[in-house]
């Protein structure tokens, strides 16, 4: 990997933090909006100011969150009554679009409805090569909790 593509993906992670981040802390005081889609759904959450990077944890025991660098809701991989739910324990994927989050959007928006709404749709654009998994920046735990229907 060239000293260009190193930094940017440096840079891209350190910015996915972030992204991620900084909306937790800002809902500190209680349950935020729309956070994160898993499979089409968007969900809230409460932050909750831990780091489990440290903790030696085996990587199976944590599913993935996209951060999509705001462009649009982040995508969880899981939520609770998924039978691979790992109870809110995160481990948090910068990921990057070379060519354009539009091109990412065209080629992994499975279902047409303009948004990548799932962990198979962030898959099918990484696959398509119009984004980039730039790899874990974050691990935490926060609960997945669905909107109000009102």
């Amino acid at each position: 990997m060239n000293r260009t593509r190193t930094l940017t993906a440096v840079a891209t992670a350190v910015l996915a933090a972030g992204a991620v981040l900084l909306p937790a802390a800002a809902a500190q005081a209680g349950v935020s909006g729309a956070a994160f889609y898993v499979d089409g759904v968007a969900y809230r959450t409460v932050a909750t100011p831990n780091d489990l990077s440290g903790t030696g944890a085996p990587a199976h025991s944590f599913d993935v969150i996209y951060d999509l660098g705001g462009h649009q809701l982040n995508v969880a991989q899981a939520a609770p009554g998924d039978t691979d739910y790992n109870g809110g324990r995160w481990m948090v994927h910068a990921v990057s679009f070379p060519s354009g989050y539009d091109d990412a959007l065209a080629a992994g928006d499975l279902d047409g409805d303009d948004v990548l709404g799932s962990a198979e749709e962030v898959a099918a654009a990484i696959g398509a090569g119009f984004a980039v998994d730039a790899g874990v920046v974050a691990s935490f735990t926060c609960p997945v909790i669905p909107l109000s229907r009102a």
